[in-house]
């Protein structure tokens, strides 16, 4: 089965100033999307395997695109999609599972932790709220975080919108106490 990608979108904030404080290190996240025609639009098909297996290498070369936007070692990150109104979830879904997540976290630089992520149907322009959390650490609460995706024209009623987020750091600001960045062990993905 041939996957088709129409066109790629890439959204860079930054944040340095929260609550009139000022912070030494910029809150960077990036967002990387990947606009793809759906190729199970039309029927009900069972096997959604082949974008199972596609999401692989695709979840290494749309992870290295993120990082390299990132400009700065990944500490959150978080998946999602949207797939178009003639779609299912579950199309979406496919692209973004296990073989994807492992894919991007090799390509961020590693990660322990299990990767958030949100799936929804919508029309184009929809926007997605990605999820964010630490990478090798699902406890440090200064990462739980999120970032919109605003597509553009995507997606239309046949293609899926598959995304990735990533952070250099946690919310500015932050204090609500649990694990710190810093003290970090990953080696479980929780601490």
């Amino acid at each position: 089965m041939e996957i088709v990608v129409r066109g790629w979108r890439t959204q860079i904030t930054e944040e340095r100033v929260n609550e009139g404080q000022v912070a030494e290190v910029a809150l960077r996240k990036v967002v990387v999307a990947a606009v793809i025609e759906n190729p199970f639009v039309g029927s009900y098909v069972e096997d959604l395997s082949p974008a199972v297996e596609w999401s692989s290498s695709f979840g290494s070369r749309i992870g290295a695109m993120a990082a390299a936007a990132l400009g700065e070692p990944v500490q959150a990150y978080g998946k999602g999609g949207i797939v178009g109104t003639n779609g299912a979830q579950e199309h979406v879904v496919a692209f973004i599972t296990t073989p994807f997540g492992n894919a991007l976290r090799v390509a961020v630089g590693g990660g322990k932790a299990w990767i958030s992520s949100a799936s929804i149907v919508g029309a184009a322009g929809t926007p997605l709220t990605l999820p964010l959390a630490h990478k090798d650490a699902l406890y440090v609460r200064a990462n739980y975080d999120a970032v919109t995706l605003f597509p553009g024209d995507a997606p239309r009623p046949d293609e899926v919108v598959v995304a990735v987020a990533v952070a250099n750091r946690g919310r500015l600001n932050d204090r609500l106490g649990g694990l710190l960045a810093e003290d970090v062990q990953g080696d479980n993905g929780l601490t």
